[in-house]
């Protein structure tokens, strides 16, 4: 053992040592039961002195809008596709991934660089132009922290930021997140009017969507040389603290812990969205999909031929070529058994 190692082990054993110390563990566990404690159950009511006035704020008008569209959904999804339809119709300003670290807004940082595979699609960020003061609002850390949101988490700049993209929108403002589907109870408290949209896709194809090199993270290997290049590891190290068996020390297989993440996203989505669709229907289907969704936003079947029109059919079911149904039944099953013990 060099001389580094035993540094790291002695610093190891005094961090360790500290923290089961008898008082810094009171302290712990007092600081969390302190943020634990229920503040009870009231609202702000007005003073009770006419010196006092309670005016409702630009934000607060703005976040309580009915026009706002909220697009939730997990990375190869298709959210792309659905971004898109709405950026085709008339009266609609639609905003990609708005937490994206590129910070479309910053002519200088988000770069001309557009994904292959987003067909039709020829840039992500001019809806964002003249939108350079929104830095004094973003915060880069929204796609690694906190991704886990209750109604009454903290967030105002989060908030701010929201309503300014909301405010400056041509027409009815359409935001495609992809960070936003542990957020929604948060979202749904502070913009209480707006209709949240849902979409999915088959797990299986997705996982097949997120693997950058098949050949290299094929089923027989993927567990000990997986790389991550959609964020999985980032949410799971996150979330892990809400959901214990997102740790990789407890899940080390990419694909469960994959499939635990699609499967919460698909929970929530489903309990707090106006209307979920799944890529395989809005691909296959266009035209009827999409009626159901313009009938829930109360968008005219007049621009249906045009928004139809940027969907390209995917193909389907190319998990097979990946690994068997076997496999993955497996590898879910468990993790369907787990879900089930925890969300008793």
């Amino acid at each position: 053992m060099n001389l580094s190692d035993k540094v790291k082990g002695v610093l190891l054993n005094l961090y360790i040592k500290f923290f089961n110390h008898e008082k810094v563990q009171q302290s712990l566990h007092y600081s969390i039961q302190l943020s634990k404690q229920n503040l009870g159950c009231i609202t702000n009511t007005p003073a009770p002195y006419k010196e006092i006035t309670t005016n409702i704020s630009t934000e607060q008008s703005t976040s309580e809008r009915d026009d706002i569209v909220f697009i939730t959904s997990r990375f190869r999804s298709g959210s792309t596709v659905l971004w898109n339809i709405f950026r085709n119709i008339d009266g609609c300003t639609s905003y990609y991934e708005p937490f994206n670290e590129r910070r479309w807004f910053d002519k200088n940082t988000r770069g001309n660089h557009v994904d292959s595979t987003h067909i039709g699609v020829n840039d992500y960020s001019k809806e964002y132009d003249e939108l350079d003061y929104l830095d004094k609002y973003y915060n880069e850390d929204w796609i690694r922290e906190s991704l886990f949101m209750d109604a009454k988490t903290w967030a105002p700049n989060m908030k701010s930021y929201i309503c300014e993209l909301i405010k400056k929108a041509n027409g009815r403002p359409i935001l495609q997140f992809n960070r936003i589907d542990f957020r929604l109870p948060w979202l749904k408290h502070h913009f209480p009017n707006a209709k949240f949209i849902h979409l999915y896709r088959h797990p299986r194809d997705q996982w097949l969507s997120f693997l950058t090199d098949k050949k290299l993270m094929n089923k027989d290997y993927v567990e000990h040389n997986y790389i991550d290049g959609f964020y999985l590891n980032t949410w799971c190290n996150d979330l892990a603290k809400h959901f214990p068996f997102l740790d990789q020390r407890t899940t080390p297989h990419p694909y469960q812990r994959f499939y635990y993440i699609w499967k919460l996203s698909y929970l929530y989505g489903i309990k707090g969205c106006n209307q979920s669709l799944n890529l395989e229907q809005l691909t296959l289907e266009p035209k009827s999909t999409l009626q159901k969704l313009f009938s829930e936003l109360s968008i005219d079947n007049k621009s249906l031929a045009k928004a139809a029109s940027v969907i390209q059919k995917p193909s389907l079911n190319k998990w097979k070529q990946y690994a068997d149904n076997e496999w993955f039944e497996k590898l879910e099953q468990e993790c369907e058994q787990n879900l089930n013990s925890f969300l008793m």
